[in-house]
């Protein structure tokens, strides 16, 4: 009986040392590939706000063990609308497969213009290879090699932030693969993050000063007498006619947005006064007919002070929070 029972615990014993090992084994296999990754921005150009789109090249390289892996021919950038096909170089060191590649890229960018022309814009480029899911590799970020070209300029920009992050990025799909039964898949993402920040004082004066200019002429039917009709009239019409002109111009080199603007305030702002210039002269005009000059002096002096504070102290309140 004693033999019995040490038979069976014996059996016992190896089953579990048996299943542990299993385990292990499973473990094993299922711990991702790792690929060591950096990039280094060469240039940023061609900044298009009407299309939605920059222009970058950079380096980009890969280190890593798997052999069936290949960047240069499983390269993806989701969020691109056109890559130029790279220049590779691919070495071993330390039995390590080294790749390194020159590439450019046209990317989609949606441009936040609500501050426009003192607009800061967040730009990423994700980063993924077409072929092997998070679970079979990953990438880890080469953070101290990546950078950006320090004599990089990007005209009447300066960069506010450049880092590189790792993400998993969902599909909702598993592009038909038979083998898999799930809904989605995930895929490593290696993304380079760019912030950039307008210096706007000098595009703010050239594309507003029309409209300021439209503002004042428009502010001179003040100083003419009430019943000179023509050029009472006349002066705040052709300074809304221009600053609508001047709006046409600057909206013509932004993207369309559903947000209202700095651009769609300060213009709001100038039509809505320029109305109300137009309806203070009628009603000093009205003042002269019946002959009450005084009162339509006094309403012609106090209107022409209101409009032009309170114009400029709300062009200055937008501006501020804007910057």
């Amino acid at each position: 009986m004693k033999h019995l029972i040490a038979s069976l615990l014996l059996v016992f014993s190896l089953t579990c040392t048996f299943a542990q090992s299993d385990d292990l084994i499973s473990d094993e296999d299922s711990v991702p590939d790792t690929v060591k990754i950096g990039a280094y921005i060469i240039s940023i150009h061609d900044i298009n706000f009407q299309d939605k789109e920059y222009t970058i090249r950079l380096w980009l390289w890969a280190l890593y063990d798997n052999v069936a892996f290949d960047l240069a021919k499983q390269l993806d950038i989701p969020n691109a609308k056109a890559i130029d096909e790279p220049q590779v170089i691919v070495d071993v060191v330390d039995g390590k497969t080294w790749q390194l590649m020159k590439l450019r890229a046209t990317m989609k960018q949606d441009w936040k213009v609500a501050n426009y022309p003192f607009d800061k814009q967040h730009m990423v480029v994700h980063i993924e290879n077409t072929i092997f899911e998070k679970d079979r590799l990953i990438f880890v970020p080469d953070k101290l090699g990546s950078t950006y070209d320090r004599e990089l300029t990007l005209v009447g920009w300066k960069i506010s932030r450049f880092d590189v992050e790792i993400t998993d990025n969902e599909y909702t799909t598993v592009f038909g693969d038979p083998s898999s039964d799930l809904l989605h898949a995930e895929y490593s993402s290696f993304n380079l993050i760019i912030d950039i920040e307008r210096n706007g004082w000098g595009l703010f004066l050239k594309l507003f000063s029309g409209m300021y200019i439209a503002f004042m002429i428009s502010m001179i039917s003040f100083m003419l007498k009430p019943t000179d009709v023509e050029p009472r009239f006349g002066l705040p019409v052709g300074g809304l006619f221009a600053a609508v002109g001047n709006k046409y111009i600057i909206d013509s080199l932004l993207p369309e947005s559903v947000t209202f603007t700095l651009v769609d305030s300060l213009h709001s702002i100038t039509f809505l006064s320029i109305f109300i210039i137009l309806m203070v002269s009628a009603f000093v005009l009205k003042r002269y007919e019946r002959n009450q000059i005084p009162q339509g002096v006094k309403l012609n002096n106090a209107s022409a002070l209101v409009i032009s504070v309170v114009f400029v102290l709300i062009n200055i309140i937008l501006v501020v929070i804007a910057i």
